[in-house]
């Protein structure tokens, strides 16, 4: 089965998105674009993937995920098959942050919404930091919960695998990476099943329409998981 996705959007939390990226918002647009599943990754943090799983329901197929920015300022996305999973490993990265305070003015609001797009708090810490944790341990500790941890944007020229390290790391080698946009370069050095084509949505009309699709054994977050684990050839 081939589903469109969309596995990298950002909500309202992370201080760099829109604050009208509420959990409704997503899921209408997402609904809109005609897309099977998306996944809510913002800045080392997770506190609004549960509000907009609630807002999708049984229409739209929610991943819980995060992108997370590790010591050497390479972002990776982590995605969990369940939401419990995904909490627990964001109490680790919460642990791991800066203690330094936001400035909204100047970067953004962090907005904790629920699932009727109200506004229920504010994350204080700067969410747009790295982490006190390698490439290495991020992975280790996704893996630990069943996760999958994938390169965010190679093709980006900041934040990005390629752009710090200059190469993948043995223990992503062969898995799937992420693009902003596909391209004759990228599909020299990757197979096209190893490429997972995201849209890093900060505004409601970046969110992809449907363009990208993955091959899943059946339309669940599992499925979905599996086939990022061992993309089909």
């Amino acid at each position: 089965m081939r589903i469109a996705v969309d596995l990298h959007i950002h909500s309202a939390l992370s201080p760099c998105a829109d604050d009208d990226m509420t959990p409704n918002n997503i899921v209408n647009m997402a609904m809109l674009k005609k897309l099977d599943a998306i996944s809510i990754t913002d800045h080392n943090s997770c506190d609004n993937v549960e509000a907009v799983i609630k807002a999708a329901g049984s229409k739209l197929m929610v991943v819980p995920g995060m992108e997370v920015q590790t010591r050497e300022e390479v972002h990776l996305l982590c995605y969990f098959n369940c939401l419990d999973k995904l909490m627990d490993f964001g109490e680790v990265i919460k642990n791991e942050l800066p203690k330094i305070s936001n400035v909204p003015k100047i970067f953004g609001n962090q907005l904790i919404i629920d699932d009727e797009d109200r506004v229920v708090d504010e994350r204080k810490e700067m969410l747009i930091s790295s982490t006190d944790l390698s490439i290495d341990q991020i992975i280790e500790e996704a893996i630990s919960r069943d996760g999958v941890a994938i390169p965010a944007h190679v093709d980006k020229p900041s934040y990005s695998i390629i752009s710090q390290l200059g190469f993948i790391p043995k223990n992503l080698e062969g898995g799937m990476v992420e693009i902003s946009g596909y391209s004759n370069e990228l599909l020299t050095k990757f197979p096209s099943h190893k490429l997972l084509y995201s849209s890093d949505a900060h505004e409601l009309g970046q969110i992809l329409e449907r363009v990208n699709f993955i091959t899943v054994c059946d339309l669940s977050v599992s499925g979905i998981l599996n086939a990022l684990r061992s993309p089909s050839k």
